[in-house]
């Protein structure tokens, strides 16, 4: 996950801070060297480094910090604030046309994932009620125009494309497409190249004139650091793009770029992605990410993340098992396949208040959940709705049939034991358990200690 780098720095320097009683202002300055570096090795503009220290700077020395009886979480609270400042301090949205169709020209560098993030932006879209058309204008990258046929059918989203004729015409028809057949979102995927040039941007100036895009966002690597604020305006300054798309920022990368966008280029981050699938994309909330890189978590994009694999009946469903006590493995199994699509557990982890820090020391062993299900698909049906007849000899079976240990089975049991009791906290004396808690607690459930060297809890 990008910034994690940064955040441990930043974590150690507040910590520092902490264990001081009272601040000095030479406590504070010797704090902002230490940030200061932090930020430049995290690949973040020097420039933005510089006006960001000086500014934190200047409100942390204030009379109201330094006599504060928190001084320290004060410094942390003006960071966060100067964070978000950096980023933007609102959400910025799509520019939606007053009268469909909304178009939205995509454009950026070869590799920087803008047709797979074409596809991840439309099912977004489909899944807010829109019906987004896709436009395959790459007609020079070989197998581009498959590409987009083939992630656009896996977001069940139309893709309209006219082989090898000029990227200009194929726009212009794609646009009179989607006034024609009730499409109010159009989607076109230009072409990229290796580097920026002037055939390039000529036809994306030319596609720019003939569909008046309300939005043109520029997808950029943030694997790249520094080069992806440059490429940014590089392209803002031929064609004036009006936000940035971020790919690839669950990357081990240092992810200064995303620090430097918006105070380099004026343009804000709409949407990152982050992570391969299509399901991995989310908008871009600045106080959010802020949270999580001060290591303070991100819970409420958990949720949303657990409320887009699981419906209210599902839930309400859910709450009725518990309800009656009729939680059974098998119910436990479908969970755990719904917790995965969340994402990896140290991604999940690290969206929870106070474990972030924590994940970064432990061993968390993403084949836990793999051994889990191995011993719960190793159980009868039976014994799956009735885990209490799982006896000496049933748990010998369990282990052999599933490649692990009596002990594995043994805790496997516990835990669930466990959580069916905390589970019934959530419900109230007429058995009701609020949307909300319900997806916190799948969300988040005892994923703590999972190393796989024995000994730990397992992920459930």
């Amino acid at each position: 996950m990008a910034f994690e780098g940064l955040s441990e720095k930043l974590n150690n320097v507040f910590r520092k801070l902490k264990s001081r009683g009272k601040l000095t202002e030479s406590d504070v300055k010797d704090a902002m060297r230490e940030v200061r570096l932090a930020l430049l090795e995290a690949d973040v503009s020097y420039k933005v480094v510089k006006d960001f220290v000086k500014s934190v700077t200047e409100r942390a020395v204030g009379e109201e910090v330094l006599a504060s009886l928190t001084p320290a979480q004060q410094v942390i609270k003006i960071v966060n604030e100067e964070l978000c400042s950096l980023m933007g301090n609102s959400n910025a949205r799509i520019n939606f046309a007053s009268k469909p169709p909304t178009v939205i020209m995509m454009c950026g560098l070869q590799g920087s994932g803008k047709t797979t993030h074409s596809a991840k932006l439309a099912k977004l879209l489909k899944k807010e009620g829109h019906r987004p058309l896709l436009a395959a204008c790459d007609i020079y990258r070989p197998a581009a125009i498959n590409q987009l046929q083939v992630v656009g059918h896996k977001a069940d989203v139309k893709v309209f494309e006219m082989g090898q004729e000029n990227p200009v015409t194929i726009a212009k028809n794609a646009l009179a497409y989607a006034k024609d057949y009730g499409h109010d979102i159009l989607i076109i995927d230009t072409a990229g190249r290796l580097h920026i040039d002037e055939a390039l941007m000529q036809e994306l100036v030319d596609i720019k004139e003939v569909t008046q895009p309300n939005e043109i966002m520029l997808v950029v690597d943030a694997m790249t650091g520094q080069d992806a604020v440059n490429v940014a305006k590089a392209f803002d300054d031929a064609i004036g793009i009006t936000s940035v798309l971020m790919s690839k920022l669950d990357s081990d990368t240092r992810g200064g770029a995303a620090l430097s966008v918006l105070a380099v280029t004026g343009k804000p981050i709409k949407f990152v992605g982050m992570g391969e699938k299509l399901d991995d994309f989310e908008q871009f909330h600045p106080e959010r990410m802020a949270s999580r890189i001060l290591g303070m978590g991100d819970v409420l994009t958990l949720i949303e993340k657990a409320e887009s694999v699981m419906s209210q009946k599902e839930a309400e469903k859910l709450t009725k098992k518990f309800k009656e006590n009729k939680f059974d493995m098998d119910d436990l199994l479908d969970q755990m396949k719904q917790i995965r699509k969340l994402g990896s557990m140290k991604n999940i982890l690290s969206m929870l208040p106070g474990v972030g820090e924590k994940i970064k020391e432990a061993d968390i062993d993403e084949s836990q959940l793999t051994r889990v299900e191995a011993m719960i698909t190793s159980m009868t049906k039976a014994e799956r709705a009735k885990p209490s007849i799982i006896n000496p000899s049933r748990k010998k079976r369990i282990a052999k049939g599933s490649g692990t240990r009596v002990e594995d089975v043994n805790r496997l049991l516990k835990q669930f034991d466990e959580m069916q009791s905390m589970m019934k906290q959530f419900t109230g004396k007429n058995g009701k358990m609020s949307l909300r808690k319900a997806r916190k607690n799948l969300a988040g459930m005892n994923f703590d200690k999972m190393s796989g060297k024995g000994g730990g809890n397992l992920p459930i």
